[in-house]
């Protein structure tokens, strides 16, 4: 009977990939009220009053404000909530959604 070797190779794991993340923006526009833009950020985004504020105000001088970063499906769904909330009251308010880098 013939000898027989066997060559073992080496354990291989996959390791899950993270992941990706999305960033939720805040675009400003000059027609919905400040008080309703921080109400919709304390009601979709559970922010405080003075974080809320904050970010209003930043997106108010700057143009746009990263709010928060969440995976794909969570980040779409608070952008497109809270963008429905604003045109459900008659406001053009816009939340959109970008890959982080």
């Amino acid at each position: 009977m013939p000898d027989t070797t066997f060559v073992t190779r080496p354990a291989t794991t996959t390791k899950p990939e993270r992941p990706k993340l999305y960033k939720v923006i805040l675009i400003n526009d000059d027609y919905t009220p400040r008080e309703f833009v921080v109400m919709v950020l304390k009601a979709e985004f559970k922010m405080g009053e003075s974080n809320a504020s904050a970010v209003m105000l930043t997106a108010h001088r700057k143009g746009s404000c990263v709010i928060a970063v969440f995976p794909r499906d969570v980040a779409e769904t608070k952008a497109e909530r809270a963008t429905d909330l604003g045109r459900s009251r008659g406001f053009p308010l816009q939340f959109t959604t970008e890959p982080e880098e």
